[in-house]
């Protein structure tokens, strides 16, 4: 049995860190939103026992695992039951760029093992093996833009947005998740965030954008304040480094600006550069 199935990337347009918890984690608010950017995942299940990963584009670790072979195992385990699964990613979205590709493709196993399976786990249940997998992964499980809290496994359905296209930037550098959080300094603790309110066109979506992220990532990479000013410049009305970095999304309220904005990029810089809609 063979099935192919895609990975959406997501964007956050809010991310407050509350305070670290005594689990080392840290208490998170944030605004996620899935674009139609995807990786391409092919599972086959057959007779026998293993799990195997196979992604052209990246160098697998040593003993070829990775986070999408370690949702396969995770759900195999905790259903009892045995069988050689075969998942080959071809990638699409950038590594360790703030995008959550990699939980998406977590996330995208889980759901997709379930129904090769017939294994019947609801979708609650799969957030909570999700998320003992990578905070992000309950979100991509969800499915629907979501106010997140906790460490991001806690979510609130949100409206959606305004008619609005997204123009995703990467310059190229790869950003430690842990790295952003063990050098962020934390001024408050215990903060409270509330669910933002659906935004009124772009202005109210303006108005939400927001990453205590940024400012530590930017100080180390200055050319991430560069890629926001000059998204601005193009005629976006707003734009935010997504996650811990480096990739910036600048907002726009028309297609045809966003298309024309993303071409000036890859022809002169030779950086990362797609147009993305809201999914």
């Amino acid at each position: 049995m063979k099935r192919c199935i895609y990975a959406p990337a997501k964007i956050n347009f809010c991310l407050h860190v509350l305070g670290k918890r005594s689990d080392g984690y840290h208490d998170l608010a944030m605004l996620m939103q899935r674009v139609d950017l995807c990786d391409r995942i092919e599972i086959e299940l057959s007779i026998g026992n293993g799990v195997t990963v196979r992604c052209p584009s990246l160098e697998l670790p040593a003993d070829g695992e990775n986070i999408a072979s370690r949702a396969a195992r995770l759900l195999l385990k905790h259903v009892g039951t045995e069988a050689a699964v075969s998942i080959s990613i071809d990638k699409k979205i950038p590594v360790a760029a703030g995008l959550g590709g990699g939980s998406s493709d977590a996330a995208a196993v889980l759901l997709a093992l379930n129904e090769m399976l017939s294994t019947g786990l609801s979708r609650s249940e799969l957030m909570d093996l999700g998320v003992r997998i990578g905070a992000d992964v309950p979100f991509f499980i969800f499915g629907r833009t979501a106010w997140a809290t906790g460490v991001g496994e806690r979510l609130q359905p949100w409206p959606g947005l305004p008619p609005v296209w997204f123009v995703l930037v990467n310059p190229g550098i790869a950003v430690s998740t842990a790295w952003a959080f063990q050098n962020l300094g934390l001024t408050r603790s215990g903060a409270t965030a509330r669910i933002p309110e659906f935004p009124v066109g772009t202005n109210g979506l303006v108005r939400l954008l927001h990453n205590d992220l940024e400012a530590v990532t930017c100080q180390r990479y200055p050319v991430i304040t560069s890629i926001k000013e000059r998204l601005i410049a193009d005629g976006a009305c707003c734009a935010l480094m997504s996650g811990s970095g480096a990739t910036v999304f600048g907002v726009f309220p028309e297609r045809h600006v966003a298309e024309q904005a993303a071409r000036s990029y890859g022809g002169e810089t030779g950086w990362w550069v797609r147009v993305a809609s809201p999914l």
